[in-house]
């Protein structure tokens, strides 16, 4: 029944992934006693995961298809090395028949399902039929193989309906189609994103539900025909369905609901032989009168079956920190042979959330972001999956998770807190993350309610948006950088106090930029070695000051306190510079300061009508031509980044006066890609 013998030996891995998953899978190994291989691609050549693993060896280009999802390349790098085993870790070949058939003819140990359930579960339509036959109500839909039949069966089923990619998860290859007129292009962009990420362009469509929560119910099976369930994971809260905040328990799933959708996740591991970790992801209505109006058909209308992933998930350790469990470890011991030796979850401890930390701007439309880390920190009061350090770039080839940070504590509120506080702690200069906006979320009335489901995000996004920072926390921030300056400045032998110029009175001038504003600061020494700045008409004395690395702190002084003794102020900050630009975190709140010149230079002005990218990304598909009039919001140039597209569309109506690239090209942020006039220029 099992994909391995008992009792099998394992005494190297390879993992065949990158990022914080192969770092994860490595230090349980570790933990082990088992040796670790890690492949990579020319980006990742200096990663973290490539210098914790035992050896490395190079699979390819940047392009995940030439690299990550090159089967042959796994292989020969395991032949080299000796390895015994293959993780997957999730996403790339995870979920790939093919590629757990190959690792197991060629006589290595695969951890993970049988290729046979893999086939059977890990294409979801595959897995709606199975379902069926068991028994567990399914959204209406279809999952069949003639691919040419997806657009009249969309119109049988009725619009909204959902385009999603049979093969792999994490939101790609997914699309909402709310009218016929969007079909054909939601379905072409549907498949190009499936083949990127996954090799795979088959599709499959879904009766879309409103306002649903994510529920998902996690499984254990071992060779031996058992097959138990871990509980149950909140994961509602997505945006562009992906997975944004992940929690366990959940608030909305009773001991009764729990048992039920446990019993039908095991029900269908049972069917299939499920052997190693998987998940059983379902629907379940928020609001319980909705599946009646769309006539679901469900028994209770408690739950629907969407799919299973035949992985390990990304928001595994949610499950790992309220069950004591080591789900690496689990599979680890499966794919030896092994017997769970249990065939119950433990007993529930506690709650745990775990968010994604993403290189995105949650203020663009969560567009991927790129730079370079100056600096990783997280506070040790969580658990931090990561897969970044100190001096990592970001680039576009991969998916934008910089890794997972997880609260775990006795009850969800307290879980909650630790969890908002610690991300106001971490510190991940360098380049714009979500990081404020998940405190955020965490800090939501709704949130800590629990009220939610998968339109969370959209429903609170003008609660959510970030608020221009106060003039006083501007004021420490300018502060903060300015002493990080003249410290850095000031060797051993430097006599003159910070300030000090050759002419009397006169306080030196900095400028920096914040966003689209400017803030201009004054400061000078004065007696007893304070130093005073002047900010906006406001002078804040200095009196002491001290930087060790990026850590910073200064006492500010300023008006009486009772009983008419000075008012003391402790102020601590992180910070960090790179060529103009210099960075602070303080309380919670990070702003970027570009100093500008003193003597700025005259650039030319923007291109009217100019179109530019608004990040990073590869150009694969160009939708107009020269001369060709457009209407405003006409689509121009769509960019793939980190698995995503993104479609650049005219602003006004005109004419196209300009092409500057092609398809296959790739542009930095702000590079100039159309030009659209009104009227001959």
């Amino acid at each position: 029944m099992g994909s391995v013998p008992a009792l099998s030996g394992i005494d190297k891995i390879l993992i065949a992934n990158r990022g914080e998953i192969a770092l994860r899978v490595m230090r349980t190994a570790r933990d082990m006693g088992i040796a670790t291989v890690a492949v990579y691609s020319d980006a990742d050549a200096v990663a973290p995961f490539v210098r914790f693993a035992d050896e490395a060896v190079r699979i390819g280009p940047p392009t995940a298809r030439e690299s990550y999802l090159v089967i042959n390349a796994i292989l020969d790098a395991a032949r080299t090395t000796g390895a015994d085993a293959i993780h997957p870790g999730y996403g790339f070949l995870s979920e790939n028949a093919r590629f757990a058939e190959a690792v197991t003819e060629a006589g290595l140990v695969f951890i993970g399902p049988p290729a046979s359930v893999i086939r059977e579960l890990g294409s979801k339509q595959g897995a709606k039929r199975i379902a069926q036959k068991a028994g567990v109500p399914v959204v209406p839909g279809y999952h069949g193989d003639d691919q040419t039949e997806l657009a009249a069966r969309a119109k049988e089923i009725g619009f909204p309906v959902l385009v999603k990619a049979s093969a792999g998860g994490g939101g790609k290859g997914m699309r909402v189609v709310r009218k016929a007129s969007e079909l054909d292009d939601a379905i072409d962009r549907a498949r190009r994103e499936a083949a990127s990420a996954f090799g795979d362009d088959t599709l499959l469509l879904e009766k879309y539900l409103e306002r649903p929560r994510h529920i998902e119910i996690q499984i254990l099976g071992d060779t031996h025909g058992n097959v138990v369930h871990l509980n149950e994971r909140e994961c509602s809260i997505q945006r562009r369905h992906q997975k944004v905040i992940e929690e366990a328990p959940s608030v909305a799933i009773d001991a009764e609901r729990r048992a039920a959708m446990g019993q039908a996740a095991v029900a269908l591991g049972k069917a299939v032989g499920y052997v190693g970790a998987g998940t059983v992801e379902f629907i379940v209505p928020a609001n319980q009168a909705e599946p009646d109006s769309l006539h679901l058909g469900a028994p209770d209308g408690s739950f629907y079956f969407l799919e299973v992933n035949t992985r390990l998930q990304v928001e595994h350790p949610v499950t790992e920190l309220t069950t004591g469990l080591d789900l690496v470890r689990e599979q680890i011991r499966i794919a030896r042979g092994e017997a769970l030796g249990y065939d119950a979850a433990p007993p529930p401890r506690g709650w745990a959330i775990e968010v994604r930390l993403c290189a995105e701007d949650p203020e663009r439309d969560y567009l991927p972001t790129t730079g370079t880390l100056l600096a990783v920190a997280v506070p040790d009061t969580v658990r931090a999956d990561l897969g970044v350090a100190s001096g990592s770039e970001i680039g576009i080839h991969y998916d934008s998770m910089l890794g997972k940070i997880i609260a775990h504590a006795p009850t969800r509120r307290e879980a909650a807190q630790v969890l908002r506080r610690a991300l106001d702690q971490t510190w991940v200069p360098g380049l714009v993350t979500n990081r404020e906006h998940l405190a955020r979320i965490l800090a939501h009335p709704a949130f800590l309610a629990g009220e939610l489901d998968t339109h969370f995000l959209d429903d609170h996004a003008g609660e959510l948006a970030a608020r221009p920072p106060g003039l006083d926390r501007l004021r420490v921030a300018a502060i903060a950088a300015t002493l990080h300056g003249i410290a850095a400045r000031r060797g051993p032998d430097d006599l003159a106090p910070p300030g000090w110029r050759n002419v009397r009175g006169a306080a030196q001038q900095v400028t920096y930029k914040v966003g689209d504003s400017e803030i201009q600061i004054g400061y000078r020494p004065a007696p007893g070695g304070t130093i005073d700045f002047e900010i906006g008409g406001k002078t804040t004395h200095v009196p002491r000051f001290g930087v060790a690395g990026d850590e910073l702190w200064f006492v500010e002084h300023g008006g009486q306190s009772p009983p008419g003794m000075p008012r003391h102020h402790r102020r601590q900050a992180r910070v960090i510079s790179s060529a103009d630009r210099t960075y602070v975190l303080s309380e919670g709140l990070g702003v970027t300061l570009a100093l500008q010149p003193r003597f700025p230079e005259h650039h030319a002005q923007a291109i009217a009508g100019g179109l530019v990218a608004p990040m990073p990304g590869k150009v694969v598909k160009v939708l107009v031509e020269l001369g060709q009039s457009v209407l405003a919001g006409t689509p121009l140039v769509i960019l793939e980044a980190m698995k995503m597209e993104h479609t650049v569309r005219a602003g006004d109506a005109g004419t196209v006066r300009a092409l500057h690239v092609a398809v296959g090209d790739q542009v930095d942020t702000d590079r100039l890609l159309a030009v659209v006039t009104s009227s001959v220029a």
